[in-house]
């Protein structure tokens, strides 16, 4: 609960501050805005918890399950099967799906976009389960996966094109990136050589993350439609009831929670029946789990869609068309900075990388450069919109392609943890506000396509972390040298 009052508190601050400043809002909608946060704030708090006593270990578990079996195809199946449900079920994914669903009027449904998110990132995953018993390096095989993206990219609108790199930040969330985590290390401890377990253990979100880029990319090939018509609603009717905008949407949200998460309880009961057959307390902590991680889901979307990503559309919207754009730009950056230090799976992040390097790399050395990274990262989105000369790939590709380079020259250990790193950067808050924010300065605009200037700016801050957390690997290098030298 700490943790995710202090993620979401600045962003509160920072929207009362300009709200009674720059940009007035109606005290109705600032009382949506505050339930929605205290409903996000306590539904995090409470999925957090459930993927603690339940998602995690459903993923440990099995990743020792598909190692012992030390069967290929059941290695693969494994992996193909978990992805796609652990995708499913990711909050982040289901949140821009549905702003995806919202901006073309119906034209790309969000279940359309969920599917082929999800196959893509099973396929990939499965692959990325066998290569830990494989000796291929991981910066080997993701050369090969973004080869193969930037080769279809030359096929694929500037609309899919944004969408999907946001997908693949979006879907290694707050669920998928505790899960493939665990997953990889259950399997990857099954290996007789500890230290190759240790860096074969990162890695797999990253893999996950190019697989979901695949899919969005697949999608507008095989449906191939390159133009939608776009809009944004924005809801703010302030003659409804605060309460009832809540209300409205618990009979829906109930729905879709329930089927989200019952592969993943069908699929634990399956385990629990055939080969875990763990002890009835451990049994039964699994299943108060997941009806922890449904609630959390539901009071989280509540309080998403009933009046929080509004607020985040009206501030981007209103900020834009009061002209002055270099507060525009500076807010983006602020929001971007102040989002990630408050970022709890940030602090796990770092602290990680503390530990690897033997105290070597302090955590805060590590925290300023990301932090700084991110907000510049939610600027260039900004920026972008503001210029639509500004292509999208003029910043990912040059960005990915050094990412990439360094990935020869640093430890391979610092390799899985910068792309990882990407999944944790792109938290909760990144794929609800900043996300909305962005929508509405693209809505500012009278000539804009939402699609492809409205999105693009997870992927954005996806790819930052992975340059720092990588150039800090290559300053370890060059410190643990000299310091072997001497």
């Amino acid at each position: 609960m700490k943790d995710n009052v202090r993620a979401i508190a600045p962003i509160v601050a920072l929207v009362l501050i300009l709200a009674f400043t720059i940009v007035p809002l109606g005290s109705a909608i600032i009382a949506k805005f505050l339930i929605g946060a205290v409903l996000i704030v306590i539904g995090l708090s409470f999925f957090l918890v459930g993927v603690d006593l339940a998602i995690i270990p459903l993923g440990d578990h099995t990743g020792h399950v598909i190692a012992e079996s030390g069967k290929f195809l059941f290695l693969m199946a494994g992996g193909l099967i978990l992805g796609f449900f652990i995708s499913l079920a990711e909050p982040g994914m289901l949140v821009l799906a549905g702003q995806v669903e919202q901006v073309t009027m119906g034209q790309l449904t969000s279940r359309s976009l969920m599917i082929f998110v999800s196959l893509g990132l099973a396929l990939v995953l499965s692959i990325g389960l066998r290569r830990i018993f494989s000796k291929v390096p991981l910066h080997i095989l993701l050369l090969i996966l973004y080869g193969i993206i930037w080769t279809a990219a030359i096929f694929v609108s500037p609309e899919f094109l944004a969408l999907a790199f946001d997908s693949s930040g979006a879907t290694t969330g707050i669920l998928a990136v505790p899960f493939i985590l665990a997953l990889g290390v259950g399997v990857a401890s099954r290996k007789r050589d500890s230290v190759s377990s240790e860096e074969d253990s990162f890695g797999l979100v990253a893999m996950a993350s190019a697989g979901a880029v695949m899919g969005v990319m697949l999608l507008n090939l095989v449906s191939g439609t390159s133009h939608y018509d776009t809009s944004i609603a924005i809801d703010t009717d302030v003659t409804t009831s605060v309460l009832l905008s809540f209300v409205g949407i618990i009979g829906k949200t109930v729905r879709e929670c329930f089927f989200i998460l019952l592969p993943l309880m069908a699929i634990f009961i399956l385990l629990q029946i055939t080969v875990l057959k763990l002890q009835r307390k451990h049994f039964r902590r699994m299943i108060v789990g997941f009806v922890y991680s449904y609630v959390g889901l539901l009071l989280f979307f509540v309080g998403v869609n009933g009046g929080f990503m509004d607020v985040g559309m009206m501030l981007g919207l209103k900020l834009a068309e009061t002209g002055n754009y270099v507060i525009l730009i500076i807010t983006g950056f602020i929001i971007g900075l102040i989002t990630i230090i408050a970022e709890p799976a940030v602090y796990v992040q770092t602290r990680q990388i503390e530990d690897v390097t033997a105290g070597h790399i302090k955590r805060k050395t590590v925290l300023v450069p990301f932090c700084l990274g991110v907000g510049i990262a939610v600027m260039l989105a900004v920026i972008r919109i503001l210029n639509p000369a500004i292509h999208l790939w003029y910043i990912l590709l040059p960005g990915f392609a050094i990412a990439l380079t360094l990935s020869f020259f640093v430890p391979r250990v610092f390799v899985g943890i910068g792309f990882d790193a990407g999944g944790v950067a792109t938290g909760p808050m990144t794929a609800t506000f900043i996300l909305a924010f962005t929508q509405g300065i693209a809505a500012s605009k009278p000539d804009a396509n939402l699609l492809a200037d409205g999105f693009g700016m997870i992927s954005l801050v996806c790819m930052f972390p992975i340059l720092t957390i990588q150039i800090l690997g290559l300053m370890y290098k060059f410190k643990l040298k000299k310091k072997t030298d001497i």
